[in-house]
C-alpha cells in the first residue's frame, strides 16, 4: 500500500513539472493584437498579445526560458518576466 502510494505521489509531481504553464505579463502600447512565434525546449507555439491593454499570457512549457519572434527579431524572455509591446517588438522590464 506504501508503495502504491508513493507511486502515485511521484506521478503526480511528475505530471504537475511536465504541465506548469510559462507566464508573461505584458502591456501592448499598440492599438492592434499581435500574434507572435514562440520556441521553447525545441517546439514553436503561437501567443497573442491584446491590443491597447494590460494583461499575461501562458505558455505550456517547462523552460525557464523562451524565445518570442518579433517583428524587431528574437527576444528571450523569462518566466514571471513583465514586457512592453510597442510598434510589434518587446522590451523586458
Amino acid at each position: 500500500m506504501k508503495l502504491k502510494a508513493m507511486i502515485f505521489s511521484l506521478a503526480f509531481i511528475f505530471l504537475a513539472n511536465v504541465a506548469s504553464a510559462f507566464t508573461i505579463k505584458y502591456y501592448n502600447k499598440d492599438s492592434k493584437n499581435h500574434t507572435m512565434e514562440v520556441k521553447s525546449n525545441g517546439s514553436t507555439q503561437k501567443v497573442e498579445f491584446r491590443s491597447s491593454t494590460s494583461g499575461s499570457t501562458s505558455i505550456q512549457t517547462s523552460a525557464s526560458e523562451v524565445e518570442i519572434k518579433t517583428s524587431c527579431g528574437w527576444v528571450k524572455v523569462k518566466d514571471g518576466a513583465k514586457v512592453t509591446v510597442k510598434d510589434g517588438c518587446i522590451t523586458v522590464e
